[in-house]
C-alpha cells in the first residue's frame, strides 16, 4: 500500500455544490444504490463495520451511468450523435443513456470486452465498433470517428462532466452512511476514484485500489505525473487503459490517502466471498476493492466504519464450482 503525497499538483477545482447541481440534473435517470451494511467479522476481517455500496444495481450495471447522464445533460449533444470508447462498461453507460434521451450513439470496445458487456451495448441501439487489442486502441479509433463525424466524444473518466456524474455516487453514499470513516474503490481510468475523493475531499480516508497488472495511479504517483502503465490482469476490460487521467491525476494526487493493489487472485478470493456470502455476483473490476480487505492489503482500524463500492455486474456467469445436483438426484 502506497500513500498519496497532498498538494503536489492543482486540482481542477469539482466542488460540492457543482456535485449536488448535477446530482438533481440526472437524478431522475438514475437509481439511489442500497447500502448494505455488515459485521467485518463475517467474513473472518476484523472488528469494524462494513457498508457495501452495491452500485452494481445501477442501471446499465455500474456507476458508469452516472457520468454517461452528466455528459449527455450538461453537454450540447450534435446532429451526428455521441461516441464513446470503453472497456465496456462505460459504453453500455453510454449505450443506455442515448437510448432514454433518443441521441444516436457508437461505442468502440477492444476484442478483450466481455460478451455480455457487447450485448448490453447492442440491446440498447447503440451502433458497435469492436476494435484494437485494448482500450487504449478503441479510444484512437474512437477519436478518428469524432474527427470524421463530427459526434461528440463521451470520454470514460477523463472529462469533468464524467467525473461530476461519479462524484455523485459518493454524495448518495453519505447520505446513506454519514459515519464512514473510510471508502474504498476500485481505480481504472480514475473517473470513479476522482469523484469520489472530490466529494470527500479529507473529510474521510479515500483509498484507490487498483490490480497489480494495471497500477496506472500507483505508477503516475511515483512519476508524479500520468504515465502509461502495464494493462493486464483478469480485470482489463474494466481496470486497465494505460494511463490515469490527466484531470483526475491532480484531484487524486491531493486528496487520496493511499493506493493498494491487490492480484488477480485477491480478485478472484473476492469474487468467491461475495458470492458465497451475500450471494452478490460482481465482476473482476466490481470486486478488487472488496479483495483489498480481504487480502489485507488494506486493514482497518478496530472500529472504523468502512465504505466499499461494488460496480460492475456485466458478466455472462460466474462458476464458483458451486453447482449442485438436483434434490432428488
Amino acid at each position: 500500500m502506497s500513500s498519496v503525497p497532498a498538494g503536489v499538483a492543482r486540482d481542477p477545482g469539482i466542488e460540492a455544490a457543482e456535485i449536488m447541481a448535477v446530482e438533481r440534473r440526472i437524478r431522475a435517470y438514475l437509481r439511489r444504490t442500497p447500502v448494505v451494511e455488515l459485521d467485518a467479522k463475517d467474513f473472518r476481517l476484523g472488528d469494524f463495520r462494513l457498508f457495501l455500496k452495491m452500485e452494481s444495481l445501477q442501471y446499465a450495471g455500474s456507476f458508469k451511468t452516472r457520468g454517461a447522464f452528466a455528459n449527455l445533460c450538461l453537454r450540447d449533444i450534435p446532429p451526428a450523435g455521441i461516441a464513446a470508447a470503453s472497456g465496456g462498461n462505460h459504453g453500455a453507460a453510454v449505450a443506455y443513456a442515448a437510448m432514454t434521451l433518443r441521441v444516436p450513439a457508437r461505442i468502440f470496445v477492444p476484442r478483450i470486452s466481455s460478451p455480455a458487456k457487447m450485448r448490453r451495448i447492442r440491446d440498447c441501439g447503440a451502433d458497435l465498433v469492436v476494435t484494437g487489442d485494448c482500450y487504449a486502441e478503441a479510444l484512437a479509433a474512437s477519436e478518428d470517428w469524432v474527427q470524421e463525424s463530427g459526434a461528440l466524444a463521451i470520454h470514460a473518466f477523463d472529462q469533468r462532466e464524467t467525473l461530476l456524474g461519479q462524484a455523485t455516487l459518493a454524495l448518495e453514499l453519505e447520505q446513506q452512511a454519514p459515519t464512514l470513516t473510510a471508502v474504498l474503490a476500485a481505480v481504472g481510468g480514475g473517473g470513479l476514484i476522482g469523484g469520489i475523493a472530490a466529494w470527500y475531499q479529507h473529510r474521510v480516508k479515500v483509498i484507490g485500489v487498483e490490480p497489480e497488472g494495471a497500477p496506472t495511479l500507483a505508477k503516475a504517483l511515483e512519476a508524479g505525473r500520468p504515465i502509461d502503465a502495464e494493462a493486464s490482469g483478469i480485470a482489463a476490460d474494466s481496470l486497465a487503459p494505460r494511463r490515469i487521467g490527466e484531470q483526475v491525476f491532480p484531484i487524486a494526487a491531493r486528496y487520496l490517502s493511499s493506493v493498494c493493489l491487490v492480484t488477480d487472485d485477491d480478485i478472484r478470493a473476492a469474487q468467491r466471498a461475495l458470492w458465497e456470502n451475500l450471494r452478490i455476483v460482481a465482476e473482476p473490476g466490481g470486486a478488487a476493492a472488496f479483495a483489498s480487505l480481504l487480502s489485507g492489503k488494506y486493514r482497518p482500524r478496530a472500529g472504523e466504519q468502512v465504505g466499499v463500492v461494488i460496480s460492475g455486474a456485466n458478466t455472462v456467469a460466474v462458476n464458483f464450482d458451486l453447482q449442485e445436483k438436483p434434490a432428488n438426484a
